[in-house]
């Protein structure tokens, strides 16, 4: 290992807090995980804890380094890479949070955005912003603890508040409150950024009443973020790189080339396709994104987001406890010829892309008596593929030239039968890479590439490898019938305003 760079990357999630310590050629040396409890105060509300978010993220990045048998001060940089949208506001005096974070799938502002809706703002937000008025953008939670917390607003106005995602409440811990940032991603995903511009928008800020002084600066994806103190991990260690989860999997999939996609299955599923130097607007109410911005230039992106992909498998094992672990799901998926007409829609927080219907609710359709437990696994595994191929479908519909393979990762993929009934039900190659975890992989990579340890883009390009490649293998009437059942379950569960 001699001569070798270290990298470390922070990746904290929905559902879990992760480190890993990765060589220059992104091999995992040390990793640790710690799962993050879920608050749900309320029908629809999703909650963290930023201590515990917090406590974790300092546990898990000793033990990576621990379990690598290096020094901290051996490492060349750190990288941060963070669940989206998620809103934290702190005291700027001592750090502390004011309330629980409030977490990118929570729904209590949808009333909220109907106003904001009914009043015409709409077209103003997709330009500015390229997001649809949504509770799942940063912008209206913030708007919700302004208004609901006591003292909110008035010690915002007076400047004693700070607002992050969670990148941003990170990075002032790890820097002990000498910094106040978060990248050019993850601001392009709060309603009030505007991705033309690269700056804080005053209009929209004006709509939701958002005083401009609780905003961090702005920064590129590889660009000097502080260092973490020295007493946290036991040396000085530069950040240099922070990415939007979703965004590092971009950088992560080496999908640096317009009309290159990756698809990321985790908690929820987001599929990104690069557009190159040009916003794209969707016709079909996919998102317009940043996908990074490297000195000073920005790349866009169009991105479908799935809201919930394993998060289904967990409520399968946490909620109707059928499945005692998630790689159950496989053996039980394998062990059928089909669901028998089963399907699960899971619309647990909503429909998201390209549907946006916050008020639809999951069901499970088609069930007979022959249908039992691996019936049910099964189909909420479609589901995710199923979704996949819809956002797949509005891409094609917006212009997008059709793939010549789709990149995934995240944990489901994992699962060799999903990555198969992926391939079958898209009609398309799938790759997965011998790291799934490109979260991490690339927030490590943009932390190199500020660092010196990546020369290029295309230097990190050479360093991906393919781990698996799965070829369709279902008939084209199979795959037909069975996206058809799909679309008339997805109907059933829409309603009459999603009917059609």
């Amino acid at each position: 290992m001699g001569g070798s760079s270290y990298l470390l990357a922070i990746d904290q999630g929905t559902t879990s807090t992760r480190a890993i310590l990765f060589d220059d050629a992104c091999t995992p040396l040390g990793s640790e995980q710690i799962e993050l409890p879920q608050i749900y105060p309320r029908d629809g509300w999703v909650e963290h804890d930023p201590e515990e978010i917090w406590r974790a993220t300092g546990a898990v990045c000793r033990s990576a380094i621990e379990k690598a048998n290096i020094k901290a001060s051996e490492i060349t940089a750190a990288g941060i890479t963070n669940q989206r949208e998620t809103v934290v506001l702190w005291d700027r005096r001592n750090g502390k949070p004011i309330h629980n974070a409030i977490v990118w799938q929570d729904r209590r502002t949808a009333e909220t955005c109907r106003k904001l809706i009914e009043g015409g703002h709409e077209d103003l937000v997709r330009e500015r912003t390229g997001l649809l008025i949504d509770p799942y953008f940063s912008g209206t939670k913030i708007a919700w603890l302004l208004d609901n917390v006591d003292g909110a607003r008035e010690a915002a106005e007076s400047g004693q508040l700070a607002f992050g995602t969670v990148d941003s409440f990170l990075l002032w811990r790890l820097t002990g409150g000498r910094v106040h940032a978060t990248d050019a991603t993850n601001a392009s995903r709060t309603l009030i950024f505007n991705i033309h511009t690269q700056d804080w928008d005053d209009e929209l800020l004006d709509l939701l009443r958002i005083p401009r002084g609780i905003l961090p600066e702005v920064k590129d994806n590889a660009d000097d973020f502080g260092v973490i103190e020295a007493e946290l991990l036991g040396a000085e260690i530069p950040i240099a790189g922070i990415a939007g989860d979703q965004q590092a999997a971009t950088v992560g999939q080496a999908c640096f080339e317009p009309g290159m996609i990756k698809s990321t299955y985790g908690t929820g599923c987001f599929v990104v396709l690069n557009t190159g130097k040009t916003a794209v607007e969707s016709k079909n109410r996919l998102l317009t994104t940043v996908a990074y911005r490297l000195n000073g230039k920005t790349t866009y992106a169009i991105e479908g987001s799935i809201f919930v992909a394993g998060a289904a498998i967990q409520w399968l094992r946490d909620g109707l406890k059928v499945i005692g672990h998630a790689s159950e799901s496989e053996g039980l998926a394998r062990g059928l010829e089909s669901t028998e007409g089963v399907y699960l829609v899971p619309a647990f927080i909503g429909l998201g892309a390209p549907h946006w219907e916050p008020s639809a609710r999951a069901a499970i359709l088609g069930l007979s008596f022959g249908a039992g437990i691996p019936h049910i696994v099964r189909a909420a595994l479609e589901s995710v593929c199923y979704q996949t191929r819809d956002l797949m479908r509005a891409m094609a519909d917006d212009g997008a030239a059709a793939p010549t393979a789709l990149r995934v990762d995240g944990g489901m993929v994992a699962n060799d039968w999903v990555v198969q009934f992926l391939s079958d039900v898209l009609d398309l190659p799938v790759e997965r890479p011998a790291v799934i975890e490109t979260t991490a992989v690339g927030c490590a990579f943009l932390a190199g590439l500020k660092t010196g340890v990546y020369g290029s883009l295309e230097d990190i390009s050479e360093r991906w490898k393919p781990d698996r490649r799965c070829e369709p293998a279902m008939d084209e009437e199979t795959r037909k019938r069975l996206y058809a059942g799909w679309l008339d379950a997805l109907r059933r569960v829409r309603g009459p305003s999603g009917a059609g």
